[in-house]
């Protein structure tokens, strides 16, 4: 006899306690392997196929897409050793060949199997097995659930005899965006309706966007899943309501908590980045990888970091100390659809101008598909915040808590400086450092900020500490 086992939604990452449903990748009556993705969520990190620990048919689902549940609340149930009764031959079927045999090979032989992975929300690479679908007859019902924050959907396929429909669109929908998905979800669109404008006919934000503005011009608005309030307020009439959260609420907790746990100051200087300019111009000239700004950039800020550790290090405040950190996991400010992210560069002290270049690029290429996995985005002990590429030549950013300090890079400009004792037009940058008070006084803020603008203005005193 079958036995239903529960699925619950993991912790996916540090400090997480809820996800939106974003895609169900079964339904019920699928038969699914053991770590097998499920179920496709959004959490305030990143975009995670979420993999079940159990193999066998699907009697249950727990919430609509769209659906925000807490980490521990059900996510699915799952008959494990189900599967397919005999075809219309009758009992005396043999029990070991036919569909039955195969879609309990799928699922896993053996009451109870399941995955030894120790955080389920990343699988051990096993292949999914083939998806079938279990005759509505003998789907599994689902045991009584416990206590949960939403009411199981459950959906049975129609019977044979009556097929449903094909859809318009066939195979997945070309979606690689997860705000595309939510901005049609949340207007009332069916992607599958759309055709997409990017490479073999990826749907585009714009291609969303753009039906959105047909159906308002022909009055057919569709209504969002939150209406817009208009409701009064002592500033106005409310135009809308925006929920904080997913990333936009993970946000607002890590700068609030920024603000009041960490005593924090900013020092900035100009610098005359002329030189740093050329020796990259001259560099990518030679041939090979090409280095960006921002690697050298970093390389210099692990560099500075190395002689003055204060600044790679966090407060334990239980503890009343200061715990200085060997390794440097830079993390960049990187603006995607999706908000404002901060992926990490993983020690980053041992890397070279070219591997780091290598690994920003990816790193960006993930944030701007909304691939980054949680692991991308946590453990980060420095920041550099790049905010010239906005075209601003300052800033005082908040601390990304629990680090101790952040290097701010304002646009190149050319600007009137004075070089060699004449007045020329140079390249100049405006650099800043917020750090946490508590870690370090002034002085070693100041001695950092400066070394790091001496790097710039003469690339050379660099390789005098390589």
């Amino acid at each position: 006899m079958a036995q239903v086992l529960e699925f619950k939604l993991p912790d996916l990452g540090e400090g997480l306690t809820e996800a939106e449903i974003v895609r169900w990748l079964v339904a019920v009556g699928d038969v699914v392997a053991i770590d097998q993705p499920v179920v496709e969520v959004e959490t305030a990190k990143a975009m995670v196929e979420v993999p079940c620990p159990y193999g066998g048919v699907v009697t249950a689902r727990y919430g609509e897409e769209g659906t925000e549940l807490p980490v521990g609340a059900p996510l699915l149930t799952v008959a494990v050793g189900a599967s397919e009764p005999a075809t219309a031959a009758g009992p005396s079927a043999d029990p070991g060949s036919g569909p039955g045999a195969e879609a309990a090979s799928a699922a896993g032989s053996g009451s109870g199997e399941t995955s030894g992975n120790v955080l389920v929300g990343y699988g051990t690479g096993a292949p999914a097995a083939r998806r079938r679908r279990v005759r509505p007859a003998t789907v599994v019902a689902a045991a009584p659930a416990p206590a949960a924050p939403a009411a199981p959907v459950a959906r049975v396929d129609p019977p044979p005899a009556s097929p449903p429909p094909a859809p318009e669109r066939s195979g997945p929908v070309p979606v690689i965006s997860p705000l595309v998905r939510r901005l049609a979800r949340q207007n009332g669109l069916d992607l599958r309706e759309l055709a997409g404008s990017g490479r073999d006919g990826l749907i585009l934000r714009c291609d969303v966007e753009k039906a959105i503005e047909r159906i308002e011009q022909a009055g057919q608005t569709a209504a969002p899943t939150a209406p817009a309030s208009t409701s009064s307020s002592a500033a106005g009439a409310v135009t809308e309501r925006v929920p904080l959260r997913g990333v936009r609420g993970a946000v607002a907790d890590k700068l609030s908590r920024s603000r009041r746990e960490i005593p924090e100051a900013t020092c900035w200087v100009d610098a005359d980045a002329t030189e740093l300019m050329a020796a990259r111009t001259a560099a990518n000239a030679a041939g090979g990888p090409k280095i960006s700004l921002i690697a050298l950039l970093a390389r210099i800020c692990t560099a500075a970091l190395a002689r003055f550790p204060e600044l790679n290090s966090t407060v334990d405040t239980e503890a009343r100390e200061i715990v200085r950190l060997r390794d440097v996991h830079l993390g960049f400010a990187a603006q995607t659809d999706r908000g404002l992210v901060v992926p990490v560069v993983r020690d980053a002290q041992n890397r070279s101008a070219e591997s780091l270049s290598a690994e920003f690029a990816r790193l960006t290429e993930a944030g701007r598909s909304g691939t980054l996995t949680p692991g991308d985005l946590t453990g980060g002990t420095f920041t550099l915040n790049n905010y010239g590429v906005f075209g601003v030549d300052g800033s005082t950013p908040i601390i990304n808590h629990p680090e101790a300090a952040m290097l701010g890079v304002g646009r190149i400009v050319a600007k009137p400086w004075v070089h060699q004792g004449e007045l020329a037009v140079r390249q100049v940058v405006q650099l800043s450092l917020t750090f946490d008070h508590r870690v370090c006084d002034g002085g070693t803020a100041g001695g950092f900020l400066r070394y790091v603008a001496d790097c710039v203005e003469q690339p050379a005193v660099l390789l005098r500490t390589l």
